[in-house]
């Protein structure tokens, strides 16, 4: 068995402690393995579920810190193919809630939302995957009468995705 040493604030950690004892955990350790059990679990299903997914990523950080918010928007702006929109919420003072939709291919939004999460400063990060699959049915629709396209372009061809049932 391999040992890791973890560091939380003393809030953090007494949350942590009163999250384990409300549900039986004896320890830090085997609640933390829970944990780690469940996100890679989550991972692994979505992966294997559908290649592609429409999510929201949600996360809190604080807005007087001008590192982490030249970070997360760095990290969406080289994602952009993959971040439909983003809602940005003033919580107080200090802190921001951030949620953003993100659709594509199911391993690059499961990346692209791991590294948000990840990014110091960010807190309290929760996604939610919609797995989609692809519809059998390649298409394209006829030009609108205000688009600006030459009348010889044809349209672009694209696929429809729908949520799995």
């Amino acid at each position: 068995m391999q040992r890791f040493t973890i560091s939380l604030d003393e809030p953090l950690a007494e949350a942590f402690d009163q999250l384990i004892a409300a549900q039986g955990y004896s320890n830090r350790s085997e609640a933390v393995r829970d944990l780690i059990r469940q996100q890679i679990g989550h991972q692994t299903l979505a992966a294997q579920t559908s290649p592609w997914c429409v999510a929201s990523l949600s996360y809190v950080y604080d807005h007087h810190d001008h590192t982490v918010s030249q970070r997360v928007m760095d990290l969406q702006h080289q994602q952009h193919d993959v971040v439909v929109s983003s809602l940005h919420t003033h919580l107080n003072h200090d802190h921001c809630l951030e949620t953003v939709v993100l659709r594509g291919p199911t391993a690059v939004v499961q990346r692209l939302s791991a590294q948000l999460m990840a990014l110091r400063g960010v807190r309290h990060g929760q996604l939610n995957l919609v797995p989609l699959r692809q519809a059998d049915v390649v298409h394209s629709h006829a030009p609108h009468a205000h688009a600006h396209t030459h009348p010889a372009q044809a349209a672009p061809q694209h696929s429809h995705f729908k949520p799995l049932t």
